[in-house]
């Protein structure tokens, strides 16, 4: 991973507002990945991510469903949860390979715990990690990978 930036944040309000900023600085057909311990605060990422691109939608886990859609905002959002999967291929079997078809997306991807499903992500994308410090606060990693 080529590191872009790396910032610190003191609680979920100020990791929402850095995943917030992000959104609006993209466009339709990215992918991101999300990388942390349980408790990290992917899913608050996500939630600020969604409000970034004006969104309301309720953004929940989607651990039991393992994929959320999130419309009215800027672009829709798919929103995986990758944890429950044991492999790329089992992913492939439910049809989500063809959400990393960038010339064909119509919105933007964000993956949680994507170790899941070695080998399913082969397009450019922008890994994110968060890293659990004392207490609230947070280490957010933002990289690139191709």
């Amino acid at each position: 991973m080529d590191e872009i930036f790396s910032v610190i944040t003191n609680n979920e309000d100020e990791t929402m507002l850095v995943a917030d900023k992000l959104a609006q600085t993209v466009g339709k057909g990215v992918v991101f990945t999300l990388e942390g311990d349980l408790g990290a605060g992917k899913t608050h990422f996500v939630k600020g991510f969604v409000r970034g691109l004006g969104s309301k939608s309720l953004v929940t886990s989607p651990t039991f469903t393992l994929l959320n859609v999130y419309e009215g905002g800027k672009y829709p959002v798919y929103h995986f949860d990758m944890y429950r999967l044991s492999s790329k291929e089992e992913a492939e079997e439910l049809g989500f390979n063809e959400y990393f078809d960038l010339k064909n997306l119509d919105g933007i991807v964000l993956v949680e715990w994507p170790n899941q499903v070695e080998g399913l992500i082969n397009c450019p994308h922008i890994d994110i990690k968060i890293e659990k410090l004392d207490g609230d606060k947070r280490k957010i990693i933002v990289g690139s990978k191709s």
